[in-house]
């Protein structure tokens, strides 16, 4: 990619160029579209990067002199010419083509235009520019623009030197280009400081922190240059310029320019931001404090380090030295080594090695620079740090990537970022790798790498591979193992206090009365042996699971798993020797083991040894309760500390120290005694005591007719096998309904967490109505900084309230204007909801009108019928401080008005008696006797006419004025006052001079904007007489003003100044995702005649209708086209909405002069920066694409709009080493000027930076260095930051100074998000509701009490500077951390840090909207938490959190997704076991037993399950939080209406996605990103589209839980009375039916009978096709199976015979139901079974045989066709009645072969893909694909018939489209016409056209629209 970067060399050529040069051309010119020539110069190829600034100073200076561009346009020829003579670079041959067709054309135009030859013209011309432009303009222009004169002041000399000879060039010219050389030297490319840049300095750079930092970054003349050594050709040396610093310690080390340039202004804006805070008064010196405490924070994680590995830290100070200016070296370089280490960043702990070795060189310089001495330092040229030190550490981290094979190859056979960072841990790293690094240490070496040694005395060289490289501290085995030992201590409570209810309910003593029996307590005492076995299995997996990590740990680790291993053995062996022995009749073995070692072993010794067994848990028990004594001994180095404390915790450097405070850690004690309380309780009485007795009857019956044949006799085995069915789903209920109870007591703290935390107290208008007077006041209290705090309860109530109405009116305004702006209101709501900002002309507060609606009119009806005094009266108005509010205002703005308006002395004098009688009489109390009331609606009528004609902007309406204001007049004195007619007596002289009145008015009265502003809002407030209630009628504009509000007494902190704010940046990762629509993409229509425009003004009509408003009142038609794009693209997850939305907004509420304006954009500056990761920007801009183009011109306008937004990419250049092309790899950073993107920073990379890891953790990662500030705020394209939440970020960043839990401090503040897709559909109605009770009461609890909230994805806040020194904002190693979000919150939990969740802001978000995006986005999400089971992080915080906060960290990761998945595993468990009872005849015999018969334990334990397969896990937090938010009514309405529309299907299905992903990625892996699109989905999905996504995930299972069901029903007689049994089958049958039908139901247009005719067809096409190479997916059905089953392919050997064990279990169907067929006339031998296999072989071989028949005798072979099949069925037909004549087939028996054959058939499928290598060799794998379409064509058949036959009705179609889009129909919205197609269209103009005349041409015209459409679906963003 080209750089957009000038050159600083000169530009030396050796010929000069002719007038014209003809040459052929090779392209299409037309290919490259010259927009006002701007696009010449961003394509040009990467290798020609130098002609950038030459073609962009000829396109600046084109219009003031084309003949100078040409001539600089053709030096940008010839300069690529000579780079590149032979044109072999990629795209420089079509370059030049292109360039010289251009020279061509500008050559014939501009030669003509000049009278003087070129040379003349051209020293003349340079000359005049640089008089103009630099000389000049040195004292008036901005350094961006002196910057640009400079540029291209440096092309026109390098063009003239190719124009004027030499000799010829005169000294005036000379002396300019030596001016012009020198200032092009001083000048650097800046960000946001112009620190060596000319021309008029921003303001930002007279602050005085901003010098204090510069000045003492500056300070290096103490300091020793190093010399740089020059090139061997060249013998000399040369000292390298030091301003500061920084330059100082790259000269040293070798940093590179760019690197050096974004970190010396990073350095100085956290010095300037820390500084500003530690000083009360502005100060022009750098606080020492300000620099401790700056390297303290970014060095504390060095120091913890060298801490840790117990070697001193190289950060020492020289006693005679400026200890400032060394702790500022440190911290510089720390930041340097940062900023180039591209993807070291995720390994903190190797920057840490690096700072400790170059630290201690900066030191032994110092040093030598203080003792005097006079040896030289060497310096390094700019790349000697990434060449040395970077690049070999990124190769190995390259050929690890390559080694993974993508992430596919399994995770314990490569390295990933934490095995090498935590290579780091140990101090083998300082004699492995010392320093410089060792190139061949073992760290370097790769696992697959080979090693090539040359023997001495042989010519041959031998090879020998090195062995895999073993990973460090931890193995991500893919198994389920991981759960056990992760979590060991909750499966080990959980195994013990199952084992101990068991024997406590078989005793029949009860809990209590167990202890008083010594027998029984002696049973429940073997849970200690039950103890021993768990503790030896854990040190068995410690061991097993680590195996591939013992060879780099330390040998104290390894004693440490070698003892562990040793012990739990010993007691293994001990405990049950022990305990057996005291029995009456031990067994033989224990026997001979008592007589060999005495009598040492008795009941009363048992007891010693169980406590001497515990006893080691005391201690941790003691310090469970004292969590700062432990905290202190984890952290703790002190050697002894560490010896005792390595049994129990080894330490780690992570990981240590998480305790939390007391009352912390007691609020979540509490909260799990509770839970597990309950939940213990619930199991022992409904689970496990109710089922003893069957059990006990069932253990001593006596089964001899079995239904089949017996394998084992379960009689001499207590028949175990039917007990081991009974209870198995009542075990894994035990195990899974602690998630249930976890839902219902963390639903109900939410409630009261957020009640108390003010959550919900304004949930409506009326409840905003009665508490807006205290909005103002409150708002005050948070954000107003102007005013002393203490001093104003002195001030009077009524003054501090106009002034807090004064300053909140100003936000208030802004706040509804930004609504106005974005079209959720009118113009009419927005002059309801403002506030006056001057309310001195009224004595009472001026509330907005919608406050006020209504109210004159309510008080003129009370006084109208008043008969009593006037305190009734008055009494009757002032009890509404609204209304009274509204009459002083009413009259005395009339009053104002009327005044104003007369020009007379004399009216005015009249007017002024008569207000002067009315407020007399208000102060006397006789207002009543003096004035009738019934004249008042007269008045009212009058005054608004005379407010309506004078609001009117017609000049001749004056005489209707004044009529009307006699009127008024007349009304007063006549109809109103009681003595007006004495009022009307005036003087004869003043009659005889005038006989008229109010004649003489002030028409100009009307250009008066602060007047008309009064007209204007006395009218509303006499005519708006609606319910004010209604105002906003916008849901969404109503929300965020209530939300608002509620927010303001919510805890949250005081906002401290804008200067004294901590600074923060906001990064956006972007892709490929939309920016903003353009007008084709928002007028093209799908294929039912629908395109985007049309969609969103039916979704949006009220906005819409807002916008055509906006349009002609802002008279903005002529740029209705733009606006109309915006508009659209707001409503849309785009770029563009989450960019507008970030507030670059710097204009002031009070002054609009310059000099603030200026002050304010340098505070936005220092606080805020926007960083855009669009690591394809590069790309995008050399893309011919269109729609990637695109995507390039909105990103450069979105820049230029916007001056505080910058881009960093990844820019890709191709460059030649050795004369061979290689690609070379940079991080640039770009920002907007004029029309192109300027670079700031380009600093080199060792390679492709994201390829390594996840895509999205590498994008962030090297965008992250051009973040400034100590605050990270990461926010995605999908969201939107509101303008009234914007004021709440200097709130929120106060967190981070406050100390919470104890004396920790935050490092993620959670944010609150809210999502605007939910009015889509129902289902995004769903997945609204269900993330709204995710982000809010879920993230509540587990940040308040549990403490176990981490970072879940944007929009969270970081602490920067903590996260970028410890690894970054996200882990990104490839796969395993798939969800990269969350592992941010790990490893900053597992670094003592502290998350907390904070509900006073909230950030907009969209979400996904229809069902298959959902799912995508469900089986990524549990495709992550699989992934995250596995790794390191999950383990330690799993090991090393207390036991309470250990279970809640389970069960609110990866434990939902266990448990959910245990929940489908209850109904597989229980069907099998019904199975078994049912075919084997077992359950027709206990059915003779009364007592079981009757009993329903069984059933009660199982229901429980009942509500995980609804969903209503989901929907109770759900209910609950609305009910807080909305009102437990609006909640329970809600809920009810959820269910109506089928919610409970949606989350059934959903939790089958759950369970699926998350099971199969722990299996076999499988893991990947699954791009959902963001665009409005509501198209019909095609029906093999839904088969492939869910054929294996819910269709398959659901059908075998079908086929379970109908075998149990039909083979079983069981309970068929009890009412719980049918509660328990119809949750299955839901379950299952659910999983087959819900995408269809949920599928727009899914029951239309043309779609469905259509999908039939497609389907099949699909089904049949072929696959091959380049054949995706979705279009043959060969190539999904082959993607379908990729996981078995990278799977091992364990998830392979894991998944054909798996298998096996489809063979029970044939082994039970065949001896139920009547065919084998009740013959129970094995032979039976035998036969029947025999029969399936058969019928397979006949399959494989019509196969090869239809492929070798085709239609080529009529006659051996028809043969075959007369053969066929003669055979068939003989068959059959030898069958049904002779050996007594039957009917049912058919049916029931079938059921039996076919899992049969499934499960040889199952097993030969997991042996899919072998069958390839064998040439069977044709026959499995084949035999495996076949039952896909069944499946899809069975599942299709339903929807065929509901199709053939038309009210199913209007029934599901009314039940899909509900929340539509709800506000009145013509779904079906968006589904049913164009119907109306939107014109250019943005009016709705009329509908056509005729609908059958509409439907003719869609019609042939369809047939036109080619095969599969059309590459679109946005689909319907």
């Amino acid at each position: 990619m080209a750089s957009t970067s000038g050159t600083k060399g000169p530009y030396e050529t050796d010929w000069q160029p002719t007038k014209r040069v003809v040459r052929a051309h090779t392209i299409n010119v037309d290919d490259f579209r010259d927009e006002e020539g701007v696009v010449d110069t961003e394509i040009v190829p990467s290798s020609l990067s130098v002609l950038v600034p030459v073609l962009r100073a000829a396109h600046a200076i084109r219009k003031e002199n084309p003949r100078i561009a040409y001539l600089c346009r053709f030096h940008a020829f010839e300069l690529a010419h000579m780079a590149d003579p032979t044109s072999s670079g990629l795209g420089v041959r079509q370059f030049k083509t292109y360039l010289l067709s251009k020279l061509e054309k500008e050559s014939w135009d501009t030669e003509f235009l000049v009278k003087r030859s070129d040379p003349r013209e051209m020293q003349d011309y340079y000359q005049q520019f640089y008089e103009k432009k630099i000389r000049d303009g040195e004292f008036t222009q901005r350094p961006e623009e002196m910057a640009n004169n400079v540029h291209i002041a440096t092309v026109l000399y390098e063009a003239l030197k190719t124009v004027v000879p030499l000799g010829k060039i005169e000294d005036k010219t000379k002396r300019y280009a030596e001016d012009v050389e020198k200032m092009r030297g001083q000048y650097e490319r800046y960000n946001i400081l112009p620190l060596y840049g000319l021309g008029v300095k921003p303001a930002i750079m007279e602050l005085p922190e901003i010098k204090a930092a510069i000045d003492a970054i500056c300070r290096v003349d103490n300091l020793t240059i190093p010399l740089i050594r020059a090139r061997p050709t060249m013998p000399m040396q040369r000292l390298k310029k030091v301003n500061d610093i920084l330059d100082w310690i790259a000269s040293v080390f070798g940093f590179q320019k760019g690197n050096v340039a974004n970190q010396r202004e990073h350095l100085i804006l956290l010095l300037a931001n820390m500084n500003i805070r530690n000083s009360a008064e502005s100060t022009n010196q750098l606080h020492a404090e300000t620099v401790e405490k700056l390297m303290a924070t970014i060095l504390k994680n060095y120091k913890s380090w060298c801490d840790y590995l117990r070697c001193e830290s190289n950060l020492r100070f020289l006693e005679d030295y400026d200890k400032q200016q060394m702790e500022l070296i440190y911290i510089a370089l720390y930041l340097l080594i940062w900023g180039e280490a591209s993807n070291i960043r995720f390994l903190p702990e190797c920057l840490c090695y690096i700072f400790h070795h170059m630290s201690c060189e900066v030191y032994t310089i110092l040093f030598v620079t203080v003792t005097g001495s006079k040896e030289k330092v060497e310096g390094r040229d700019d790349e000697f740090f990434l060449r040395e030190v970077i690049s070999p550490i990124y190769q190995v981290l390259m050929k690890e990537a390559k080694g993974n094979n993508k992430g596919k190859a399994s995770h314990s056979n490569w390295r990933n970022y934490d095995d090498l960072n935590e290579y780091f841990w140990s101090n083998k790293c300082f004699h492995d790798l010392s320093w410089p690094l060792n190139s061949e240490a073992d760290f370097f070496r790769h696992s697959d790498e080979t090693h090539e040694t040359a023997h001495r005395g042989r010519s041959q060289a031998t090879i020998g591979v090195y062995k895999r490289k073993s990973k460090t501290n931890f193995v991500e085995v893919r198994t389920f193992l991981h759960l056990y030992r992760s979590f060991d201590r909750m499966w080990v409570f959980f195994i013990l206090a199952l084992q101990a209810m068991i024997i406590i309910a078989w005793s029949s003593l009860g809990p209590v009365g167990v202890f008083f029996n010594s027998d029984a307590f002696e049973n429940v005492m073997t849970i200690f042996i039950t103890y021993a076995f768990l503790r030896f299995l854990q040190a068995t997996l410690d061991i097993i699971l680590t195996w591939n990590a013992l060879r780099n740990m330390k040998f104290t680790q390894l004693l440490r798993y070698f003892l562990k291993f040793v012990v739990a053995a010993i007691w293994v062996v001990v405990l049950p020797i022990c305990y057996f022995n005291s029995l009456q009749n031990p067994p033989g073995i224990i026997k001979f083991f008592t007589k060999w070692a005495g009598e040492w072993g008795n009941q009363s010794l048992y007891t010693y040894v169980v406590v001497l067994y515990m006893l080691p848990n005391i201690v941790p028990a003691i310090l469970f309760f004292l969590p700062p004594v432990r905290r202190t001994l984890e952290c703790s180095n002190m050697r002894i500390i560490t010896f005792f404390m390595w049994w129990a915790q080894p330490k780690l450097y992570v990981g240590s120290g998480m305790h939390e405070n007391m009352l912390s850690m007691m609020k979540y004690t509490l909260f799990w005694i509770m839970v597990l309380s309950s939940k213990l309780a619930f199991s022992y009485y409904v689970e496990i005591l109710p089922l003893i007795g069957p059990t006990k009857l069932i253990m001593g019956m006596s089964i001899d007719n079995h239904q089949w044949h017996v394998l084992f006799p379960e009689n001499e085995t207590h028949n175990i096998c039917l007990v081991i069915a009974i209870w198995a789903p009542i075990i894994l209920v035990y195990f899974m309904d602690t998630q249930i109870w976890y839902a219902i007591y963390a639903t109900l703290f939410g409630v009261i967490v957020g009640a108390f935390s003010h959550v919900g107290e304004i949930r409506t208008l009326g409840m905003l109505h009665s508490r807006f007077q205290s909005v103002p006041r409150a708002f005050s209290e948070r954000f107003w900084t102007g005013r002393d705090r203490k001093t104003k309860q002195v001030e009077l109530d009524e003054t501090y309230e106009r002034n807090n109405i004064s300053y909140f009116s100003q936000f208030w305004n802004e706040f509804i204007n930004s609504m106005r702006e974005e079209d959720l209101i009118s113009d009419r709501d927005r002059d309801l909801l403002l506030i006056p900002y001057n309310a001195t002309d009224v004595s009472v507060i001026q509330w907005p009108l919608f406050l006020l609606a209504n109210k004159i009119h309510i008080a003129v009806h009370m006084a109208k019928d008043h008969k009593e005094t006037d305190d009734d009266l008055c009494r009757k108005i002032r009890s509404d401080a609204y209304m009274s509010s509204a009459v002083v205002e009413c009259y005395e703005t009339v009053k104002d008005i009327i005044l104003n308006l007369l020009l007379d002395e004399e009216d005015r004098l009249l007017v002024s008696r008569i207000c002067a009688k009315v407020e007399r009489c208000i102060r006397e109390e006789t207002f009543v006797k003096e004035f009738k009331m019934s004249g008042l609606p007269s008045l009212i009528d009058k005054l608004v006419k005379f407010l309506t004609l004078l609001q009117s902007a017609d000049g001749k309406q004056k005489s209707q004025i004044v009529n009307l204001v006699q009127d008024i007049a007349a009304i007063i004195t006549h109809d109103v006052m009681v003595d007006g007619h004495l009022f009307q007596q005036t003087p004869q002289q003043y009659c005889a001079a005038r006989k008229e009145m109010f004649v003489n008015i002030d028409t100009s009265l009307r250009r008066k904007r602060s007047v008309m502003g009064k007209v204007t809002r006395l009218l509303l407030l006499l005519t708006v007489k609606e319910s004010a209630i209604n105002v906003p009628q916008n849901q969404e504009a109503r929300r965020r003003i209530t939300y608002f509000a509620n927010s303001l007494f919510m805890n949250m902190p005081t906002a401290p100044k804008v200067r004294e704010m901590l600074s923060f940046s906001v990064l956006t990762p972007y892709f490929e995702e939309d920016i903003i629509y353009s007008d084709e993409e928002l007028n093209k229509e799908n294929e039912d005649g629908i395109s985007i425009l049309s969609y969103l003004t039916k979704i949006y009509p009220d906005e819409w209708a807002n916008f055509n408003e906006r349009l002609k009142s802002d008279h903005l038609e002529k740029d209705q086209e733009e606006l109309i794009c915006r508009w659209a693209s707001y409503r849309g997850q785009t770029l563009y909405r989450t960019a507008l939305s970030e507030g670059f907004r710097t204009e002031d509420f009070y002054n609009k002069n310059k000099q603030f304006l200026d002050n304010a954009q340098a505070m936005a500056d220092l606080k805020f920066t926007y960083v855009l990761s669009c690591q394809m920007y590069g790309y995008l801009k050399k893309s011919k694409n269109e729609r990637e183009k695109s995507c390039y011109i909105s990103i450069l306008s979105l820049m230029l709009t916007h001056s505080s937004l910058r881009v960093a990419y990844i820019d890709e250049i191709e460059d030649k080493k050795d004369g061979r092309p290689q690609k070379v790899y940079y991080s640039v950073l770009v920002k907007g000027r004029d029309k192109y993107d300027e670079e700031v920073y380009r600093i080199k990379l060792p390679g492709p930076p994201t390829i390594i890891g996840e895509g999205k953790a590498e994008n962030q990662n090297h965008a992250i260095i051009f973040t400034r500030g100590e605050a990270l705020q990461t926010r995605d394209i999908n969201q939107e930051n509101y303008y009234e939440e914007s004021f709440k970020m200097r709130n929120v960043l106060e967190e981070f100074r406050k100390a919470h839990s104890g004396q920790r401090k935050p490092t993620i503040l959670g944010i609150r998000e809210h999502l605007f897709t939910g009015s889509v559909s129902s289902l995004a109605w769903f997945r609204e509701n269900q993330e709204t009770s995710s982000v809010t009461i879920g993230q509540r609890v587990l940040a308040n009490p549990l403490r176990v909230r981490f970072h879940y994805g944007h929009p969270d806040i970081f602490d920067r500077i903590f996260h970028i020194t410890r690894g970054g904002i996200s882990k990104a190693s490839k796969v395993i951390n798939l969800s990269e979000d969350i592992f941010a919150g790990f490893n900053s939990t597992l670094r003592q840090g502290f998350i907390t969740h904070h509900e006073y802001i909230q950030v907009g978000k969209g979400s996904d909207t229809s069902m298959n995006q959902i799912s995508l986005l469900e089986a990524k999400v549990a495709c992550g938490n699989g992934e995250q089971t596995l790794s390191r992080d999950v383990y330690r915080l799993g090991q090393r959190f207390d036991f309470y906060r250990m279970l809640s960290f389970y069960f609110t990761t990866v434990g939902l997704y266990f448990n959910s998945m245990v929940t489908v595993l209850i109904v597989y468990v229980f069907l099998y076991g019904r199975l078994y009872m049912v075919l084997s005849g077992v359950e027709r015999e206990i059915l003779q037993s009364p007592n079981i018969h009757k009993s329903k334990a069984f059933e009660e334990v199982l229901a429980t399950q009942f509500v995980v397969h609804l969903g209503l896990l989901l929907v109770l937090p759900m209910v609950m939080e609305i009910g807080l938010e909305k009102g437990f009514r609006t909640a329970l309405g809600d809920f009810i209406f959820m269910q109506l529309q089928l919610g409970s299907v949606f989350f059934t299905f959903q939790l089958g996605t759950k369970v699926h992903y998350y099971g199969r990625t722990l299996l076999h892996g499988g893991a990947k990103y699954r791009p959902t699109g963001r665009g409005f989905v509501v198209f019909h999905a095609k029906f093999y589209d839904n088969y492939r996504l869910y054929s294996r995930s819910h269709f398959a299972k659901a059908l075998e839980i079908l086929i379970l069901l109908i075998v149990y029903e039909v083979y079983g007689e069981s309970y068929r009375s009890s009412h719980l049994n049918l509660f328990i089958t119809i949750s299955m049958w839901f379950l299952a039916t659910s999983w087959l039908f819900a995408p269809f139901l949920c599928n727009p247009s899914g029951f239309d009978w043309k779609k469905t005719s259509d999908d039939w067809k497609d389907w099949k096409q699909w089904i049949g096709k072929s696959g091959g190479v380049g054949i995706s997916p979705d279009k043959s059905w060969e190539s999904w199976w082959d993607e379908e089953n990729e996981h078995l392919k990278y799977s091992n050997m364990r998830g392979k015979i894991f998944e054909i064990i798996l298998a096996f279990r489809f063979f029970v169907y044939q082994y039970g139901i065949v001896y139920h067929m009547d065919i084998t006339h009740h013959n129970k031998d094995l032979l039976v079974f035998g036969l029947s296999w025999a029969v399936l072989i058969i019928i397979l071989i006949v399959l494989k045989m019509e196969s090869v028949r239809r492929q070798r005798f085709g239609s080529d072979i009529q006659l051996m066709f028809r043969i075959f099949k007369a053969v066929r069925f003669l055979c068939l037909l003989s068959l059959m009645t030898v069958l049904f004549v002779v050996f007594g087939l039957t009917i049912s028996d058919f049916f029931a072969a079938i059921i039996a054959f076919m899992p049969s058939g499934w499960a040889i499928i199952q097993i030969a893909q997991a042996w899919k290598v072998w069958l390839k060799g064998v040439r069977l794998w044709g026959t499995v694909k084949e035999l495996c379409r076949a039952y896909d064509y069944v499946m899809g058949l069975i599942i299709f018939m339903p929807i065929f036959f509901l199709s053939r009705f038309t009210f199913v179609s209007v029934w599901q489209t009314r039940l899909l889009f509900s929340q539509a129909f709800s506000r009145g919205l013509p779904i079906s016409t968006i589904l049913a197609g164009k119907e109306e269209k939107v014109h250019v103009q943005g009016q709705m056209a009329i509908h056509p005349a005729n609908p059958r041409m509409v439907r003719s015209t869609k019609v042939r629209k369809a047939n036109k459409l080619i095969e599969g679906r059309q590459v679109d963003n946005v689909n319907y």
